[in-house]
């Protein structure tokens, strides 16, 4: 009777130190274990996965399919610019162009931030083929032997907004498409600007008269 008593404690002392020893992680970043962790840590979830949810199941033969439906044709991307939102929506001909230059104007108001921004992004994007004052000279032009474009403020000074925009959309002759490269408010910008050069022509072309 007495061995089985000391046997017990013997047990019993040993189950304790066991577990006390096993409470102890060397590691001080470890949270230690836990339990029931689904009360306070959700499980992760990919999204367009199906897991099964609803039905507190994992359903493997859905893993790996699209959960998500895809937008429907004409879904418009939303942004926090509505203008670059909006469809551009006359097609790339040239009726297209013509019709650009007679119905589509800037919503853009010409302030001098905007004229600004657009000198900026012309000379980014613009000034290696039309030159800094818009006068066909670029470095593409004078040292690549590229076909020159007309002057700002000469063949093209009468150039609708409307043509410009179109043709900054979807590129027309040597020049190629900026839409992948600018914003439909950018472009824009750019119109801002090169109308400047334009009525550069326009006051040049009134002293040409006067004289």
């Amino acid at each position: 009777m007495k061995l089985l008593k000391m046997y017990t404690r013997i047990g019993l002392l040993t189950l304790m130190s066991a577990l006390i020893l096993s409470s102890c992680i060397r590691d001080e970043q470890s949270p230690g274990y836990e339990y029931t962790p689904d009360m306070y840590r959700s499980p992760a979830i990919e999204a367009y996965v199906d897991y099964g949810e609803i039905r507190d199941t994992i359903r493997y033969e859905k893993m790996h399919q699209i959960s998500a439906r895809k937008p429907v044709p004409g879904t418009i991307q939303f942004s926090d610019n509505a203008m670059n939102d909006m469809p551009y929506s006359i097609p790339n001909t040239f009726d297209g162009y013509e019709l650009a230059g007679k119905t589509v104007t800037s919503p853009l108001e010409s302030t001098d931030d905007i004229v600004d921004a657009g000198a900026k992004i012309y000379t980014n994007f613009c000034v290696q083929c039309h030159g800094k004052d818009g006068q066909g000279d670029g470095p593409v032009v004078v040292n690549g032997n590229h076909p020159a474009p007309q002057p700002f403020n000469k063949g093209l000074k009468d150039l609708p907004e409307g043509k410009m925009f179109h043709t900054l959309t979807y590129g027309k002759g040597a020049m190629g498409s900026h839409a992948s490269q600018l914003t439909k408010e950018e472009r824009w910008k750019v119109v801002a600007f090169v109308k400047t050069l334009q009525k550069k022509g326009e006051a040049e072309g009134k002293d040409e008269e006067k004289e």
